[in-house]
């Protein structure tokens, strides 16, 4: 069940062929959980599955969609962010496409404009990829 899934991009600052998730399962505190089903002309689909760059940018986009719905909540403008440093990327398996991957992001920390983000890609119960990202927010437009 989506917490919302109608108009992701209200959420998020990318724009097709771009957009790497389906919609919000889960905001609750520093954690937040995404679902992306995988379409076969997925800009990141090679040979059938998805490409590493896009379950890094899926991860990403979890934690944007986070600072997003949060944003919304508080009838605020969406801010950008950008990501700073990938840190112990594990790319275990590729998910297929045609299927749905669920990806949960936790906040570590936030300093000033950035955030310590830890994320995890799953498909059908096993680790697809998992990272930390610093991202940094764009105070500008916060």
């Amino acid at each position: 069940m989506f917490i919302h899934s109608d108009d992701i991009t209200a959420y998020i600052p990318q724009r097709t062929p771009i957009v790497m998730i389906s919609g919000i399962l889960e905001v609750d505190g520093p954690k937040t959980r995404t679902a992306l089903h995988i379409a076969p002309d997925n800009v990141f689909v090679e040979n059938g599955v998805l490409m590493p760059p896009g379950l890094m940018e899926n991860i990403a986009q979890t934690a944007a969609a986070r600072i997003g719905y949060i944003a919304k909540q508080e009838n605020s403008p969406v801010p950008l962010g950008f990501i700073g440093a990938v840190n112990n990327l594990e790319i275990l398996e590729l998910p297929p496409a045609g299927q749905t991957i669920e990806t949960t992001t936790e906040i570590g920390g936030e300093v000033f404009n950035a955030t310590m983000v830890t994320g995890k890609v799953m498909y059908d119960g096993r680790v697809m990829a998992q990272c930390e990202m610093k991202i940094f927010i764009n105070p500008l437009n916060k």
